[in-house]
């Protein structure tokens, strides 16, 4: 059965009962944030007046359900911009440490007031860019819709300690972008190179992540 509501009169997408699934007794601080980003964040340039409609399925469960893939650590989130992935996997994960690096201090702002409005003491929000942030730090590495994998390499692989992850989130042609980074993989000598499908088995929109790790 198809879990994903519509959106309601308003335009704006109802609350799936996929959410429960994935947040658990955490579901109420992902709703805390969801409709806060739906009441300021098109204000705020966060999400555009078109994301309001798929604001859950699109966005929130789209993110949360990278979570069972993450490991008790570091993980940083490039780019977080509005908090995606990285508030919503800090909400799903509290076992886990985040540290959202965002160069644009507006959004750098918005982080900062979410993450003392829901109480996520185990994120660190971070204004600078990629390639400004100290090497060889974090356990594993996530950014969303920042750029094609042949260009994230080079600016999160060396962020990594020894045996870290890569954990990129990515559209369907994940596959395609690892057949363009040969390159960038060998030079980095990125290994178990694979693209994972996430969310069949909620009945959700496929979440594609390319996983990778540094030696």
């Amino acid at each position: 059965m198809q879990t994903q509501s519509g959106p309601n009169s308003s335009g704006i997408e109802q609350e799936p009962e996929t959410a429960a699934r994935v947040f658990g007794d955490r579901l109420d601080l992902a709703r805390l944030f969801t409709d806060d980003l739906i009441r300021r964040g098109e204000e705020l340039g966060l999400i555009g007046p078109l994301e309001l409609p798929r604001i859950w399925s699109r966005h929130i469960v789209n993110c949360a359900v990278l979570a069972p893939l993450l490991r008790p650590g570091v993980v940083g989130d490039i780019g977080s911009g509005a908090g995606l992935p990285g508030i919503v996997l800090a909400i799903a994960r509290p076992d886990v440490s985040f540290v959202l690096i965002e160069p644009m201090e507006r959004r750098v702002a918005w982080l900062d007031e979410q993450k003392h409005l829901l109480g996520l003491d185990n994120v660190t929000v971070v204004r600078a860019r990629a390639e400004e942030y100290p090497r060889g730090e974090l356990d594993q590495v996530t950014a969303r819709a920042v750029s094609a994998f042949s260009k994230l390499i080079p600016l999160t692989a060396p962020l990594l300690r020894a045996g870290g992850e890569l954990v990129l989130m990515k559209g369907a042609g994940a596959a395609k972008e690892i057949e363009a980074a040969e390159k960038a993989i060998c030079k980095y000598r990125l290994s178990d190179v694979e693209v994972i499908e996430l969310g069949a088995e909620l009945d959700v929109d496929i979440t594609r992540v390319i996983r990778a790790r540094v030696p």
